[in-house]
């Protein structure tokens, strides 16, 4: 089965990371992948709203795949070349993010890019770009700051560590938390809500909002994107992977 799965119901996309094994890691293929995905789906006339999550109950992802970064020299190049961050802003659909489990580094980038955030009562964020030698190259930096404060980003990025579910919501992460077994039920409520209104007029109004947030972010972006990459192409698979290593441990000790 591929390691993304989209399944379609009266207006409603439902796209899942599909690699449940690895915590839905992404790996470079999976990113084209997804990316496509919103693409076609933002063509898709039939479909009015998308859901994103992850398959399984412990994660909705848990970022880039850093065993494949660790031994591929030209997997960094291919995921600079699959950005979601710019295939979920041009689609002119709804994305609701229901996050299960852990929501980490690169996960927590993508969700970041949804329009609508749920989750469930077990989730965990993370930012771990600082442990791993990496930068955020899909918005991490400047929307996260703008969503919560600089203090709580600093905070959340600078240590890596974990924010519960609660302190998600309290900080203003996501819209609501639910049980686990109401996850998904409440995002396709919310979804259907959402399918019955003018798709024109939905999509013209959810443009609007994102222009009104984005209006002195996106030199903010560009500059995120820019130092990103210069960084990132720089770090070479072995310290990739002696950075996922190091990782390991302290997640074990």
């Amino acid at each position: 089965m591929s390691d993304v799965v989209i399944e379609r119901a009266a207006g409603v996309a439902i796209v899942r990371l599909n690699r449940p094994e690895v915590l839905n890691a992404l790996s470079p293929a999976m990113l084209k992948r997804l990316c496509d995905s919103f693409t076609e789906l933002d063509g898709d006339t039939e479909t009015r709203v998308i859901i994103l999550t992850g398959t399984g109950q412990r994660a909705f992802s848990a970022g880039l795949d850093l065993k494949i970064l660790g031994t591929d020299p030209d997997a960094l190049q291919l995921v600079e070349q699959n950005d979601p961050a710019a295939a979920m802003s041009a689609c002119r659909k709804p994305i609701i993010g229901a996050l299960n489990g852990l929501v980490v580094t690169g996960g927590f980038e993508i969700a970041l890019n949804c329009d609508i955030l749920i989750a469930s009562t077990a989730v965990r964020f993370a930012d771990t770009h600082v442990r791993v030698g990496l930068l955020p190259g899909w918005g991490l930096s400047q929307r996260l700051s703008r969503l919560v404060g600089p203090y709580r980003a600093r905070q959340i990025s600078l240590t890596g560590s974990f924010v519960e579910a609660q302190t998600a919501l309290d900080w203003g992460l996501v819209c609501e938390l639910v049980a686990p077994d109401r996850l998904m039920g409440r995002a396709v409520e919310i979804a259907a809500e959402i399918a019955r209104v003018d798709p024109e007029l939905m999509s013209e109004y959810k443009a609007l909002i994102n222009r009104g947030f984005e209006d002195n972010l996106q030199s903010a972006l560009a500059m995120e994107r820019k130092a990103a990459w210069a960084h990132n192409l720089g770090v070479s698979s072995p310290e990739l992977e002696q950075s996922r290593r190091g990782l390991m441990r302290g997640a074990t000790s």
